[in-house]
This record gives C-alpha cells, sequence and structure tokens, in this order.
C-alpha cells in the first residue's frame, strides 16, 4: 500500500469491520497516515454494537463476516441512524451490488482495491455525515455521555435520550410530542415536563459557549443546530 502523508477532505472518525485482520490492520494504518481516526472491528457482533452505540462520520463495512454479515448491519443501521457506509467486498456481482445498496449503503468497492480510490469515496461520504462537525458532538449511548470539543458531559438517562432523538433528525424540527414520545414513551407526563428537560439539557451542553445547539422553533418544537455557519430558522430562537 502506497504512503500518503495527507488528505485535503475533513478529517473523519471511521468505524473498519473486516474480519480479515491484515486488511484491517492496513486498512486503519492508511487511514492514520491521512489523519482519519479508525476504530476497528474484527466480526460482524463487535461491528454492530460499536455502530449502533456510537457515532461515525462513515463506516467502512465488510459482506463477508462472522456473527452478523455485513448486509443484516446495514440493514440495522438504516433502522435507527444516517451514517454513511461504504461496502468493502470480494463479491462483485450485480446481486450483490444491489442487494447491498437495497440493504442501506451508501457506495460499494470491490477487492482488490486501490487505497486512493477508497480514500475519494470517504472524502464524498464524509460531506453526507450527519455527525455535527462544527461543534464536534459525540454520543456514547454506553456511558449516558456526550462529548462536545473534546469535553466530556455527563447526562440523565432522560437527557441523553432527549439529545439522541434530535442528533438522529440531523438537524431537522421535531415535534414536541414526537420528542416526548422519545424520552418517556406513551406515559409522557405533562407537557412541560419537556421544557424542563430541554433546559437542564441546554444547561449542560451549551453552558458557557456562544454557538447554542439546541434551538425552539415557536409552536412546533426543537432541533439541534448543525453548525453556525446554517442558516435560522425563521421563528427560532436559542
Amino acid at each position: 500500500m502506497a504512503q500518503l502523508t495527507q488528505v485535503n477532505s475533513m478529517k473523519q472518525r471511521v468505524l473498519v469491520v473486516e474480519d480479515d485482520l491484515r486488511m484491517l490492520e492496513l486498512i486503519c494504518k492508511g487511514l492514520r497516515d491521512v489523519g482519519h481516526t479508525p476504530i476497528p472491528a474484527p466480526d460482524g457482533d463487535a461491528g454492530l454494537e460499536l455502530a449502533m452505540g456510537f457515532d461515525f462520520d462513515s463506516i467502512i463495512l465488510d459482506i463477508g463476516l462472522p456473527g452478523h454479515d455485513g448486509y443484516s448491519i446495514a440493514h440495522a443501521l438504516r433502522a435507527n441512524k444516517q451514517v454513511p457506509i461504504l461496502m468493502l467486498t470480494a463479491r462483485d456481482s450485480e446481486e450483490d451490488i444491489l442487494r447491498g445498496f437495497d440493504c442501506g449503503a451508501d457506495d460499494y468497492l470491490t477487492k482488490p482495491f486501490s487505497f486512493r480510490e477508497m480514500l475519494a469515496r470517504l472524502d464524498i461520504l464524509g460531506r453526507i455525515s450527519p455527525r455535527y462537525r462544527d461543534a464536534q458532538l459525540l454520543l456514547d449511548s454506553a456511558r449516558l455521555m456526550v462529548h462536545r470539543e473534546g469535553v466530556s458531559i455527563q447526562l440523565t438517562r432522560s437527557e441523553f435520550l432527549l439529545l439522541r432523538a434530535l442528533h438522529q433528525k440531523a438537524g431537522g424540527i421535531i415535534e414536541r410530542q414526537a420528542l416526548m414520545e422519545a424520552v418517556w414513551g406513551t406515559h409522557a407526563g405533562p407537557a412541560n415536563s419537556l421544557d424542563v428537560l430541554v433546559n437542564s439539557l441546554r444547561g449542560k451542553l451549551d453552558a458557557h459557549r456562544s454557538f447554542k445547539m439546541i434551538v425552539t422553533v415557536r409552536g412546533i418544537g426543537y432541533r439541534l443546530n448543525m453548525g453556525s455557519s446554517q442558516a435560522q430558522f425563521a421563528g427560532a430562537r436559542s
């Protein structure tokens, strides 16, 4: 594999799910060499657990894996997240490729492959990643924590469920009732309980920061601000 010293695209946090340990090592080393942060997963079970429990800019996903295969992982992710998926496999038939896209893959690369081509494809996928790059926001469901700009913030279970619901919409507006159900299910309490929870989450997430992430949309609900350069919705207030 050719040595690459830099990458002009934005750096990504990439989950690499590959059971060929030599291939896994080479991909992760190559990604580190150009400034990305690879997280290795040597089988399908580990890959699915990491993919569901943490947020990544993109996922490199082999199809033929022990445990959960690449198809089932992609299908499970699409029911919960919008992370871009690059399928990496030796299967190059039209049927296999179409099945990968049907399961939720965004791109497809067959082995053997050019590492430079893989980087170029990751660059494209990174542009559609739902992570909030301006604020460097990462969710950790295992520990009920959020990491903003390198600072770890401990949340309560309700605060985390609220933030996760906002995060999954990728900057879109979520109605109040939908947020209440995401946190408390169908047994939600008084309407003002959501406002109290939002204020509590704001106090932790936006404290002492000029860029506020949680935005109120009057008469509708809330959204998570995707970046300081994003235009504000009419009628919204911090």
